[in-house]
């Protein structure tokens, strides 16, 4: 990096952010493979917490790669570049005292953990979207896994190269087999335990109940 190059201290904080928002600022980084949900349950949690007048930004994996990361393949190297950005991205984000919810296979771990190095302890909440490799297959209307077995898509996660699951996620979801809502009030109910957002009264949740059904 460039000596002139100096990080500029915002007059604004992101605790003061975090004030005249309501809520704490934070990641939420949903990993799997493809198929598994990820992107489904982030913007489904999303939702919920929008219900709670919370501010967040969905990153999505494709649409990342519209813009911001248009120039990555997918090689070892470009995974990592890839992640590296969405990572300095969301770290942004939270300062801005947005949460950030993003969608990506991630599959090395090394990048998942450089990403939870970038941010102060508690900022990074990886989920893991549990679903075998059968069922993604079966949800997959792209028809990329069958294009990966004939060969026609190189590297891709689970078939021409590995996905390594989190060892010690903050949380795990069986989103291969449990209900879309199942999964999305687990990581809500995380969120409460740990002070990460406001617990809503019982005579207000019927909100959310409305929206589930």
């Amino acid at each position: 990096m460039d000596k002139h190059i100096r990080w500029h201290q915002a007059t604004v904080s992101r605790q003061d952010r975090e004030q005249i928002n309501g809520h704490r600022s934070f990641i939420l980084w949903f990993t799997g493979l493809s198929g598994a949900g990820k992107s489904t349950l982030a913007h489904r949690v999303e939702e919920l917490l929008y219900l709670r007048s919370c501010r967040t930004y969905v990153f999505d994996g494709d649409n990342v790669r519209h813009g911001l990361c248009s120039d990555l393949g997918f090689s070892p190297e470009e995974r990592h570049e890839n992640i590296r950005r969405i990572g300095e991205m969301s770290k942004l984000f939270i300062d801005a005292g947005v949460i950030a919810l993003t969608a990506f296979i991630s599959p090395f771990r090394r990048d998942r953990e450089m990403v939870r190095s970038l941010v102060d302890e508690g900022d990074f909440i990886e989920i893991y979207c549990a679903a075998p490799l059968k069922v993604c297959e079966q949800r997959d209307v792209k028809g990329l896994y069958e294009k990966a077995r004939r060969g026609e898509i190189k590297n891709f996660t689970g078939i021409s190269s590995p996905y390594e699951p989190p060892e010690n996620p903050e949380i795990m979801v069986e989103s291969g087999s449990d209900s879309l809502d199942t999964c999305a009030r687990k990581i809500l109910d995380y969120l409460e335990r740990h002070d990460k957002i406001a617990l809503v009264p019982e005579s207000e949740q019927r909100w959310e109940r409305i929206y589930e059904n």
